[in-house]
């Protein structure tokens, strides 16, 4: 089981993460939606496509643009639609 901790919380939790260049990508299901606030921002990976982010808002705390995903991956990463993953100081093991 691969989980995904900030702030003491557990954020996402899954036995079929898929992971891409080091980075966990958990099902969007097994992300806890509560902990999300959507973002404006956005990056371009030029074989997955445009990345949209989400901040993670925890127990009054905010961690701006620690999770991201790609709602329209190319075709070279279309196993990672719908998933979501993270960085910025939280935790994947």
């Amino acid at each position: 089981m691969v989980k995904a901790i900030w702030n003491g919380s557990v954020i996402a939790e899954a036995d079929d993460t898929i992971v891409v260049e080091g980075n966990h990508y958990f099902p969007r299901a097994a992300v806890k939606a509560e902990y999300l606030k959507p973002s404006d921002t956005t990056t371009v990976c030029p074989w997955k496509g445009t990345a949209q982010y989400h901040t993670l808002s925890v127990d009054g705390q905010e961690n701006r643009d620690a999770a991201w995903y790609y709602a329209e991956p190319k075709p070279a990463a279309a196993e990672i639609r719908d998933r979501i993953a993270f960085w910025k100081g939280v935790k994947v093991s």
